[in-house]
């Protein structure tokens, strides 16, 4: 019989819920089980004075599969007339974990077990954790042992809304409940008479109507880039394809620099004939059309297909060293033949693989065998995927010393809408000192970081700034300022005040002081900044790059502001002679959650000064493991 596809499912449960029995069943409905061994395990059950039951097959195998192989998850087949099955068993928790994180096993679906007579226990609640961290979207709740219950439709309806509304908080919403039971095979093969109110179909009916995921083939081209060679003056670039197809002619995108060339061979070792296509799987090498400068570590994609690029990005870790992991110190990371410095900036929460107990208190370190999710931070930009789109490229390892320390996942980053349509040249990349920001935080003593000031012209910004400066300086912090009428003299001077120059404006002077910040300098910027959305841009900027960015609304009246007016700029607005003047005929949008807000009406400039070195100390501060950009805005004020 020929299958048209394959599934891959795990089933877990609390501790008796009738996962063996369930698995036993399964083998022996779908005629999977090897000739003979239903037999030799009835004989066995006799020998040793034991009712036999369908547990005792699954126990029979794991004994089978512990003689031959070696490793911590073993794999049942079974099949029906549509596909073909692995189930994906493990001994323990921990075991099941690591092999799932650390991609030695990969499971499409999942069915998880609750004895329909004791309920939901704590574990079947840690377990719909445990799914909602591995990602696994498509899932069956089997209501076990409803033979205990007498059938009951009500005990069974119950339990179905209580669980369901309890796995809405880690955002899984399971495909089907089915009530089942496993040990007289109801509603697994064929329906049960005894619960004719259940119309829905049985656990094989649903498993066989689960679309199995895209074969690597007919992913996403991602080439992964191992080394360069030069031969005979050609520059052939070597590397594994692990999602799509490769053909002569196709355009290519290396990550994360974005150079682009065209493919212009194939080559595959041992071969006479030059291919003209390759797919997922095959080690070949490449020569382009174009030289450009490509390196290992890259990946090559078709370009309307591209992966994410970035420096920070959500993860499910799984740790496996004695010596835990901790937040803010580097780490190597690596996604295939990419490698770089990494470090953890935030714990979301953990989950302890031996109890499946889930901590979401504030820890600053993952200790061994725990799962967490994080938030994880990369020294220079990288490409990759979420893992549930293409896994070998959303799948890393973390390296402690010269040793794996764990594994993960990436998930929950968003792909560009638009990739590659810009201005942006081909031939850019980003280049790397050698100096690291740990290295000019030791050198200055405190962290390089934007201080925005925002407020209406005359409301003190740059007053403040000036003094700010001064009393940095003073206590040691080399800080410099940006002021939006310096600016204006030079790197803006071609730009107007028209609401699209404005914009532009505020760009220049984000990405300007986020590099100053890339220093170590702590930049204080004095901008009108008038609209919400520019003012977020610079934020985003900041926090991509890993800099703290902390919003500071310099809140002054307008009519105060009109009675300071150095400039006269005020006058002339009133007067027409300024159009499109911020406060008079152009509108400033008040910022909904300042980091902090100072009223110049109330405070003198030192007292000003005062509230911002409180502030600005705990941001800048190298004790300061959470990064300031992830505070909620208003958190200072």
């Amino acid at each position: 019989m020929q299958h048209k596809d394959f599934l891959s499912i795990v089933i877990v449960g609390h501790v008796d819920h009738g996962k063996s029995t369930l698995i036993g069943r399964l083998l022996f409905d779908t005629n999977s089980l090897p000739d003979g061994k239903i037999e030799s395990v009835k004989k066995r059950c006799e020998k040793h004075g034991m009712a036999f039951e369908y547990a005792n097959l699954l126990d029979s195998l794991r004994e089978e599969q512990e003689q031959n192989i070696t490793i911590d998850t073993t794999q049942i087949r079974f099949r029906t007339e549509k596909r073909d099955y692995v189930i994906i068993d493990a001994p323990g928790h921990k075991e099941f974990l690591k092999n799932m994180i650390t991609g030695a096993a990969s499971a499409d679906a999942a069915i998880l077990m609750i004895d329909a007579k004791e309920g939901v226990q704590e574990q079947s609640r840690r377990h719909g954790f445990l799914l909602s961290l591995l990602g696994i979207k498509r899932i069956i709740v089997a209501v076990n042992k409803m033979d205990l219950v007498d059938f009951d439709q009500a005990t069974f309806e119950a339990l179905e809304k209580e669980y369901r509304e309890f796995l809405l908080k880690f955002k899984v919403t399971p495909d089907l409940f089915i009530p089942i039971s496993a040990k007289n095979g109801f509603n697994l093969a064929t329906r049960s008479t005894k619960m004719k109110w259940y119309q829905g179909p049985t656990v094989l009916e649903a498993l066989n109507a689960f679309q199995p995921a895209a074969t690597e083939a007919n992913l996403p081209l991602r080439f992964m880039v191992q080394d360069i060679y030069r031969f005979d003056a050609r520059r052939i670039i070597a590397g594994r394809i692990e999602s799509g197809r490769l053909k002569v002619g196709d355009d290519l995108v290396f990550w994360p620099d974005r150079k682009r060339s065209r493919v212009k061979s194939i080559e595959l070792w041992g071969s006479t004939t030059a291919p003209t296509e390759a797919t997922a799987g095959q080690a070949v090498a490449i020569t382009l059309e174009e030289q450009i400068f490509v390196e290992r570590g890259q990946f090559g994609s078709h370009p309307q297909e591209g992966p994410i690029e970035g420096r920070e990005f959500q993860a499910r870790l799984f740790w496996l060293q004695n010596e835990s992991i901790f937040l803010d110190r580097p780490y190597t990371f690596r996604i295939g033949t990419q490698e770089v410095e990494a470090r953890i900036v935030k714990i979301d929460r953990i989950l302890d693989s031996s109890t499946l107990e889930i901590s979401q208190q504030a820890r600053s370190e993952i200790r061994r065998n725990d799962v967490a999710e994080v938030t994880l931070r990369t020294r220079r930009p990288i490409a990759f995927d979420n893992q549930d789109r293409i896994p070998t490229t959303g799948r890393f390892v973390l390296i402690q010393g010269d040793r794996i320390g764990g594994g993960g996942i990436i998930f929950g980053a968003e792909y560009p809408q638009v990739q590659l349509n810009g201005v942006t040249s081909d031939n850019l990349s980003w280049s790397e000192g050698e100096i690291t920001r740990e290295s000019r935080v030791q050198h200055f003593g405190h962290r390089g970081a934007v201080i925005w000031l925002t407020g209406l012209s005359g409301s003190g910004k740059s007053t403040i700034s000036i003094a700010l400066e001064k009393t940095l300086f003073q206590r040691g912090v080399a800080s410099y300022i940006l002021d939006g009428d310096n600016l204006r003299h030079g790197l803006c001077s071609d730009l107007g005040f028209f609401e699209r120059d404005r914009h532009e404006n505020i760009r220049r002077a984000g990405e300007t002081a986020r590099l100053m910040a890339e220093a170590g300098l702590v930049v204080i910027t004095a901008l009108i900044s008038p609209f919400h959305k520019d003012r977020q841009k610079v934020r985003e900027i900041c926090h991509n790059a890993g800099i703290p960015f902390s919003e500071i609304y310099i809140n002054t009246p307008l009519e105060i502001c009109e009675k300071r007016d150095p400039k006269n700029l005020y006058k002339k607005a009133r007067a027409g002679e300024i159009k499109g003047f911020t406060g008079i005929d152009a509108p400033y949008e008040v910022p909904e959650k300042a980091d902090l807000e100072i009223r110049t009406a109330h405070l003198s400039v030192d007292e000003s000064v005062m509230e911002l070195m409180g502030h600005i100390q705990k941001i800048i501060s190298p004790s300061n493991i959470v990064s300031a950009e992830a505070q909620e805005p208003g958190a200072g004020i």
